[in-house]
């Protein structure tokens, strides 16, 4: 079995190495990149590759643009110490990966996930969308988005932290943010500078004028013409997505 190695920490790369050599019969590593210009290198050298063990994060960037580069018509196991963003993706194509720092067992988890989905002799590759999605996800970990807003108040000025925040709704020229309390604050921004500023994985734009936080949605039932009723925790008043925008907003359900 060939397996091919992408791993810029020299520690890790011993650690994968001693796992594969000693769980996986007949295992033989053709090579071992740090870079995606050496990933570049390898995979376009070897004919022949059954299995791909690579990190995400390469010493001169992500490792889906060696993929993207070069065809890879292999499966692939993926060792990346990021969180859940990632690895819902994963999860949701039937990639396996590995959560740094892993276990042996672990190790033989994600092993039997590939013998499992991938027959001997197959040559699955990864989709172009699926890197294009996690390149996205990828970069949404890395960006830094907004964590607080001040608010006026008749006493003064006002911490408003973005996670207690249920709803942000548009309320003429500034927009109106409701907290985990039920409490109305105004913010001086437009509802679409406030949803470029705040976290796609959090927060969703539901319809024209109202964008709601994820970890307060209590409920959600079908309406007529495609629409979904959503109930936020601590609201009494319910929430209705736009036509246009509930195929989307079940995508952003689901990651």
């Amino acid at each position: 079995m060939k397996i091919l190695v992408l791993e810029d920490e020299i520690p890790a790369y011993h650690k994968l190495q001693s796992f594969i050599l000693s769980e996986i019969p007949k295992a033989e590593i053709v090579g071992w990149g740090r870079s995606n210009q050496e990933a570049r290198t390898l995979l376009a050298a070897q004919q022949e590759i059954d299995l791909i063990f690579s990190d995400i994060e390469l010493l001169d960037g992500p490792s889906f643009e060696a993929f993207e580069a070069v065809k890879v018509n292999c499966p692939i196991i993926f060792c990346t110490g990021f969180d859940k963003y990632v690895l819902k993706a994963f999860q949701s194509n039937g990639i396996a990966y590995l959560l740094k720092p892993y276990s042996l067992e672990q190790f033989r988890e994600a092993h039997q996930k590939y013998l499992t989905l991938f027959k001997p002799n197959a040559a699955p590759s990864i989709a172009s969308p699926l890197l294009s999605e996690l390149k996205q996800i990828l970069a949404a970990d890395k960006r830094s988005y907004r964590r607080r807003f001040t608010v006026k108040k008749k006493d003064g000025i006002k911490l408003l932290a973005t996670e207690k925040i249920i709803s942000f709704e548009a309320n003429g020229d500034f927009c109106r943010a409701i907290d985990h309390r039920g409490e109305k604050h105004t913010i001086n921004h437009s509802l679409t500078e406030i949803e470029e500023s705040i976290n796609p994985n959090d927060f969703f734009r539901i319809n024209r004028s109202q964008i709601i936080n994820i970890d307060f949605i209590e409920n959600i039932e079908g309406q007529a013409k495609n629409k979904l009723c959503i109930k936020m925790a601590g609201l009494p008043e319910l929430f209705l997505t736009s036509s246009s925008k509930t195929p989307e907003f079940r995508k952003w359900l689901e990651r």
